[in-house]
């Protein structure tokens, strides 16, 4: 009996001492994910959250970490062109590198620069409008594309994404509710899509980007990102001509008919607008397209940054556009881009350049750009990187990265904080990576967990 009591009293210690380390005057309870302008930091496991407040913890030790990424660098799954940056996210210092200043193919971490950009030129709280104007008679209409991407042809109520997209829709039914009170019932519609210039692809992109979904034609007017169907990777050849479609289909429900069938136009100058729907916030279409690496709304990005800084609205006039900002903001060296989201080959990024990026857009003094940071992926979690670190379950949550992948490129770029409490930045390039598929993939991640571990 005396020894049944002793077991007993045994487990109810444990018990009681698992309950307080579980309870929450203990342990601090994670915070709800929001998506913010200023996003509010993220919950960890073990180290802090990545963007602790301050980040100013003791620095790493440069010669442990020099050595141990050293090491990893030399893992043959990356092949023999890699690149590398750590950086000090308070002061820019970098920390360690290895060919840090050499231009390499930066896949879809071209996006941060295009975020970035789109974010310091445009502003957090922009919006991308579609709109319907009077065409050139009084029963004329003309649907005009203001480059949003995310407009759904969709039910709202069907879809459970985020951020919520503008409705083609919700435009049909604001058209036709302005038409019947001015007392028309039946109208022709034409599409305008002029917004943009130059070819729907670019000439650096590889033939079989569109073939194969993983982009559509570039057009200042489109619906679901110029998918077949929202969810499908099937892209239509003509995204503005599909969108009009949509747009006339719908008309009739809402109680105006269309007598005919008009074509693509350019709206008459100084047109009475009748109806139109706004995109999400600027920020939450950086959120989006970093999470979910989404070239058409990354390429859009690219283009309204072009207008608002008086560039040709293309693919040479959006590089251009986006250089001329990160320019601005002193972060312009060591890049060279030629489209918005990364497809094309000839885009280069210096691993320095790249992690310099990332902790401009997390610096305190750049709130404006922290949308960058709530936007990348989270180790184990989220985005492209849900099902990544799968063999460093340790550093689940401690980091947020973008990733990078062409046929032979590989490239992983973000932030953490370390075990010491200091918020660095990373960028982690190759671009000549032998065949294996996963292989370079486990070997960058090895590498960032080696930076949070620091």
């Amino acid at each position: 009996m005396a020894l049944v009591t002793l077991v007993l009293l045994q487990l109810f210690v444990v018990a009681a001492g698992a309950h307080l380390l579980t309870s929450d005057a203990l342990t601090e309870k994670a915070p709800e994910p929001v998506a913010s302008a200023e996003p509010p930091p993220v919950p960890v496991i073990t180290a802090g959250p990545v963007l602790a407040a301050g980040g100013n913890g003791p620095l790493p030790a440069k010669g442990t970490l020099a050595g141990r990424l050293t090491a990893a660098l030399g893992d043959p799954a990356l092949g023999d062109s890699v690149g590398a940056a750590v950086v000090d996210a308070e002061t820019g210092e970098v920390l360690f590198g290895s060919d840090a200043g050499t231009g390499l193919t930066p896949a879809s971490t071209t996006k941060i620069a295009t975020s970035v950009a789109a974010l310091a030129s445009l502003g957090p709280d922009a919006r991308i409008s579609t709109r319907v104007v009077r065409g050139s008679s009084p029963t004329s209409i003309v649907l005009v594309g203001g480059g949003d991407p995310t407009l759904t042809a969709a039910r709202p109520s069907s879809l459970s994404v985020y951020p919520e997209p503008a409705s083609l829709a919700s435009l049909a039914q604001r058209t036709a509710k302005a038409l019947r009170a001015a007392g028309t019932r039946r109208v022709t519609v034409s599409y305008d899509d002029s917004l943009y210039t130059g070819p729907r692809t670019a000439p650096t992109w590889k033939p079989g980007y569109v073939p194969e979904g993983s982009v559509a034609p570039v057009t200042a007017l489109m619906v679901d990102e110029g998918k077949v169907s929202p969810g499908s990777h099937q892209r239509v050849s003509d995204p503005s001509r599909a969108a009009y479609a949509a747009f006339v289909a719908l008309l009739p429900k809402y109680g105006v008919s269309v007598s005919k069938s008009a074509a693509r136009v350019r709206a008459p100058e100084g047109s009475q607008e009748l109806a139109r729907v706004d995109s999400a916030p600027v920020y939450a279409l950086v959120e989006r397209a970093l999470t979910l690496s989404d070239n058409d709304l990354t390429e859009a990005l690219a283009r309204q940054v072009a207008i608002k800084e008086g560039r040709p609205v293309s693919f040479d006039g959006a590089a251009t556009a986006v250089t001329q900002v990160l320019a601005r903001l002193k972060v312009a060296e060591g890049v060279r881009v030629f489209d918005g989201c990364g497809l094309s080959p000839r885009n280069r990024i210096a691993p320095a350049a790249l992690a310099r990026l990332v902790a401009v857009a997390a610096a305190p003094a750049n709130p404006h750009l922290h949308p960058i940071v709530s936007g990348m992926p989270v180790a184990g979690f989220t985005g492209t990187l849900g099902h990544r670190f799968t063999k460093n379950g340790s550093v689940h949550g401690l980091i947020r990265a973008k990733t990078g992948t062409l046929d032979g490129v590989n490239a992983l770029a973000g932030l953490t904080t370390t075990r010491s409490g200091r918020l660095v930045t990373f960028a982690f390039m190759a671009d000549k990576v032998p065949p294996g598929p996963g292989k370079a993939e486990a070997a960058l991640d090895r590498l960032a967990a080696t930076v949070a571990a620091g």
